[in-house]
Order: C-alpha cells, then structure tokens, then sequence
C-alpha cells in the first residue's frame, strides 16, 4: 500500500545550493531524498515542496510530500528523518494526506519574512540570518507605502530572475507588513506564489526606497511597466526566510506550522558613529 506523506520542515539554507536537486552540489531536497529512500528503499523517491527555496534561503515552515510503502508508522517518520538528517535540517511534523494532495498545487499562499539589521556595527549571532544595513537609517513609512502598493494581482517580470519556466509572471500579493524592533525591521510578503528570485529582487527595491535612494513614484513606476533591466539590486538570501504555507484544509498543528521562525528586538545605541551614519 502506498501513502502520502506530508512534512512541515525547518533547515538553515547557510550549506545548501537551494532545494532543488543539481548535479554535484548539496540541496535541501537531495538531502531529503537520500535519507527517506533509506528507511523506504522499495521504490524511488521524489520529495515536492511548496516552494522552491534559492540558494541560502532559510525555512521555518516549508511543506513537502512524498508516497511510501514501507512499514514505518507516520508518527515514526519525524522522529526516524531527525535522527538520520545533518543538524541543519528538522522534520517538525508529519502526517497522512490523501493521494491527491499536493503540497505545492494545493497551497493557498506562502509567506516569507526578510530580516535587515539596522543597527551601527556588525552583529555576530545576526549575520547568517539578516541584512545588516547600517549607513542609514530605513524609512519604514516609506517602505510601507511601497509595499502596499503591490497587494492584488499584478504583473511582477521587474522582479523575475532570468531561467523562471513560468507561462506568465502574474501573482496576488495577498498581504504585506513592515516592522522595527529597535534595531531590526522585518519585511513580511504573502502572496498566492513567487515569481523566480522576485522577493529578493523586490527587497533590493524596497530598501533603496527606505534609504531614500529611490522615490515612491520611480520604484512604482519599474514594476508597473515591467522594467526588470532598471531592478539591479538584490538583496542576499541569508536574509530571507520561508515561514508559512498556507493551506484550504488544516495539515498541521499551528505549533508546528505557524511562525517558528523568530523575530528579533534589539535597541537603538545612541553613539556617536551612529548618529553620523545612520539619518532618517
């Protein structure tokens, strides 16, 4: 008998070439392949995630899925996988879903969270996982404005990377948000599916605007007439992080699922290297 099998996942991309499999280079999804066809080697495995994490690119809730036949119970399979799997990669959840299901067409939305450090000087414990920005001090205003100008469905080719095998570069931006915490802003996108690379191309974009480099009307201009030779800058993946998967039907539990990546506060120091570089 075959099953279906879906897993909410955590890994730190910092030691993967991405999720998708690629000829001599270590994936996310070749991991996973390599150590469920160990505890079910009767038929060839192919793992589907919901999305398809670049280079460097954390998740705190990607979804995938897998068919098996072997006899290991489900509620085995987390604690099987972890003990098999490199420190960088933890099964969270695992559970049945029909035959049907697809952890990736059956998905509703993705959200993912983007981490600036804002703060003066360099930050140890933050570098794997943020931005540090520290010239001037962002605008979140501003990049609230030119966020909200994305929600609906719009054509977004200024923010596709080139090599996408999409038909067409349409998708709905569901919801956005912007936050500072002291000295952290955190950028929150969801949106019913993400053009190839179009977060960080977006990211690149929106902290330009924080900075005052590039006007309100200039960044909406670019993405409207689709002016993707004028976005050029990039922001890095180690900033970017997959938190949720959003699904019609409830998978997983929410303690599982549902912002496990955490967020950040950390003050404002007043020195005066600060307040020389950083200006609102």
């Amino acid at each position: 008998m075959t099953n279906r099998i879906a897993l909410v996942i955590q890994y730190d991309g910092s030691g993967f070439r991405g999720w998708q499999n690629q000829k001599d280079s270590i994936t996310v999804q070749g991991t996973l392949e390599e150590k469920i066809a160990e505890l079910d080697p009767h038929r060839p495995v192919k793992v589907i995630a919901a999305g398809r994490t670049d280079s460097g690119v954390h998740a705190a809730g990607q979804v995938v899925h897998f068919d098996c036949s072997g006899p290991i119970p489900i509620h085995k399979w987390t604690s099987a996988l972890n003990g098999r799997l490199p420190a960088s990669i933890k099964v969270l959840e695992a559970v049945k879903v029909p035959s049907d299901w697809h952890a990736c067409y059956s998905a509703k939305y993705r959200r993912y969270r983007y981490t600036i450090f804002n703060g003066s000087y360099p930050n140890l414990f933050l570098q794997n996982i943020s931005w540090h920005k520290y010239r001037f001090r962002l605008d979140i205003n501003l990049m609230k404005h030119a966020l909200n100008d994305l929600l609906g469905l719009h054509d977004f080719a200024a923010f596709q990377k080139a090599g996408s095998n999409r038909s067409n570069s349409l998708t709905t931006v569901q919801d956005v948000s912007v936050f500072r915490h002291g000295d952290i802003v955190t950028v929150e996108i969801q949106a019913s599916g993400f053009l190839y690379g179009m977060v960080r191309l977006l990211m690149g974009q929106l902290v330009a605007v924080g900075e005052k480099r590039l006007s309100l009307e200039k960044f909406r201009y670019r993405w409207e007439k689709c002016l993707r030779s004028e976005v050029k800058e990039a922001a890095p993946p180690h900033g970017l992080c997959l938190i949720r998967v959003g699904y019609e039907e409830k998978i997983f539990s929410k303690e599982k699922s549902f912002d496990t990546f955490p967020t950040f506060s950390l003050p404002i120091f007043e020195s005066s290297k600060y307040t020389n570089n950083i200006k609102n």
